[in-house]
């Protein structure tokens, strides 16, 4: 691929996504890219995703709420995938609105978004609990048990908050459920259902001028050409179907889920970006093929910050794996890739590459899918030179060292590819765009 920008062709929308375990960086490259977009869109997850916007001497992090909200002009949607916390969600509008971000002129939610409630949560940990050394790793944030009720039919959505009759014995069913399991099961404290009807009825009129028909909003922008960008949460390889199972999160993950999250057919999609970090990280349970368990899986760490932004739990660090890079193309078509975190190679004076695994004396190229088979996958490593030069003040490829550019053309040529943008720090301008992918 040629050093020099590229102009390809307008495009009117993109799905940006993990294409690894998670926590790739999706947040910096959505806000980034949405200053040329009037919609961004959340399709799946809930609020146990998180995305860290560095601006300036500003951190900020949001959970539920798009990337996109910070941008002025710009709509920020909650789409029927996503599983909705109220309490989660205020609490992160009055984050932003203490900052000076209008939420409520920015911010529409689907009202077909299913509600976490509080028993959805007691569920999450006392399960966790009795697991014990199995344990999968939850966040704890109730967002399975709320994914399995909408799978179940017994789901209480976000329109149910406007009929309180409805509601109330909606709500005295389902939690009837969650109290026999919690009690009779799991012999765990029951919740309060009088005490849960309060709590939703008192979101009820801050809820109201968020809900709209997500469906028909985005498609009136796609109808009037405008640009959209569809936000995902977690990584490919978390996916509920495609992921290392039973390692995974409750949703779907992967691009497939902005028709069914928002609505949005998939002959509408036009261009999916894959996040990629320049190494490997991964939080909670769960096969890990290049986990480094030693002290350059610590020096990734410290340089990384590798500490999750929702739990601030410690991530997993191991050298990049193009075999689980292969699965998320396969599943997500993805036609760009954004390679992030580049600048925390820099002290490496040589660098590790999975190529492929070796099972039982055969070659395998793929991720394979459930955790038993990724278990036994034993990784094949290239080794290429470090660069040893810091990378940040870089805005131009052809600056970066030789060996950061042999490190990035080594990649595409593997995948067949390209690396449209490279992330050299935290904050948006610490970027390279090879290739204008969004215009």
């Amino acid at each position: 691929m040629s050093s020099s920008n590229k102009i390809s062709k307008k495009i009117n929308n993109i799905v940006v996504l993990g294409a690894q375990w998670g926590d790739e960086g999706k947040g910096k490259i959505v806000d980034m890219l949405t200053k040329d977009a009037k919609a961004v869109v959340r399709f799946q997850g809930g609020h146990n995703a998180g995305h860290t916007l560095v601006i300036g001497s500003e951190v900020i992090k949001l959970r539920l709420i798009p990337s996109g909200i910070l941008h002025e002009g710009v709509k920020s949607y909650i789409g029927n995938g996503v599983v909705i916390s109220l309490k989660a969600l205020f609490d992160e509008i009055k984050e932003l609105m203490d900052r000076g971000v209008p939420v409520f002129q920015r911010l529409l939610i689907s009202g077909d978004c299913p509600l976490i409630l509080p028993s959805h949560i007691a569920l999450d940990h006392a399960r966790e609990k009795s697991r014990g050394a199995n344990a999968i790793g939850t966040t704890g944030r109730g967002i399975g048990p709320a994914y399995e009720d909408k799978i179940g039919r017994r789901a209480i959505k976000v329109s149910d908050l406007f009929d309180e009759a409805q509601l109330a014995q909606k709500l005295k069913d389902l939690m009837d459920f969650h109290n026999f399991q919690l009690r009779d099961y799991l012999h765990a404290p029951e919740v309060s259902v009088s005490e849960t009807l309060s709590e939703l009825l008192s979101f009820q009129g801050r809820m109201r001028p968020l809900v709209c028909d997500v469906m028909q909003s985005v498609h009136a922008h796609r109808l009037a050409q405008e640009p959209i960008i569809f936000e995902g949460a977690q990584g490919t390889l978390l996916d509920i179907d495609h992921g290392t199972y039973p390692f995974v999160t409750s949703s779907n993950t992967i691009a497939s889920s902005v028709s069914s999250g928002v609505g949005f057919g998939p002959r509408y999609i036009e261009s999916v970006l894959g996040i990629v970090k320049a190494y490997t990280t991964r939080v909670g349970g769960g096969p890990f093929p290049t986990e480094l368990l030693d002290d350059t899986g610590e020096l990734l760490s410290a340089r990384g910050h590798e500490f999750g932004t929702v739990t601030g739990r410690k991530r997993r660090c191991g050298w990049l794996d193009l075999a689980v890079l292969r699965k998320s193309i396969q599943l997500n078509s993805i036609s760009h890739m954004a390679l992030m975190k580049l600048d925390v190679l820099d002290t490496f004076p040589e660098i590790k590459i999975c190529t492929h695994y070796e099972v039982e004396g055969e070659k395998v190229d793929v991720l394979p899918g459930r955790a038993e088979a990724v278990a036994r996958c034993q990784p094949v490593y290239i080794t290429l030179p470090g660069w040893d030069k810091n990378i940040r003040e870089i805005r131009e490829y052809s600056k970066l060292p030789l060996e950061a550019r042999h490190y990035i053309e080594f990649i595409e040529a593997q995948l067949g590819i390209p690396i449209a943008l490279i992330s050299t720090g935290p904050e948006r301008t610490e970027t390279i765009i090879r290739e204008q992918i969004f215009t």
